[in-house]
């Protein structure tokens, strides 16, 4: 079994290779992630991915568009860790989740003393 950095390492380059831009012909192993990823399985992978790595995930339908935020497990829902407005679930969940993944942490900002 992966250990859990291993996962996030994972899940983070899935995420990041989904989001190229290819020119034509998009490479069919970049076409599969991405189909897959947009399907409501890939979906669900994502987000038990982000579960496993401690957060909490609020995926709302608008007239327009959906919403996905992360929070922090354990935590009150008032902090958002991260969100994404898109068209498609997929696309917000993905946007969110990758927001999350790779935004650098308040102690990791702080100057060394």
């Amino acid at each position: 079994m992966a250990s859990l950095a291993q996962r996030r390492a994972l899940l983070t380059a899935a995420l990041g290779f989904a989001r190229l831009r290819w020119r034509e012909p998009q490479p069919a192993v970049a076409r599969a992630l991405s189909s897959w990823l947009a399907s409501w399985s890939g979906v669900g992978a994502i987000l038990a991915g982000m579960t496993a790595q401690g957060f909490n995930v609020e995926l709302k339908e608008f007239p327009y568009g959906w919403r996905a935020s992360f929070y922090a497990a354990g935590l009150a829902h008032s902090v958002v860790l991260a969100s994404a407005y898109r068209p498609t679930p997929s696309a917000a969940v993905q946007g969110a989740a990758w927001e999350a993944l790779t935004a650098r942490r308040e102690e990791d900002r702080r100057p060394d003393r």
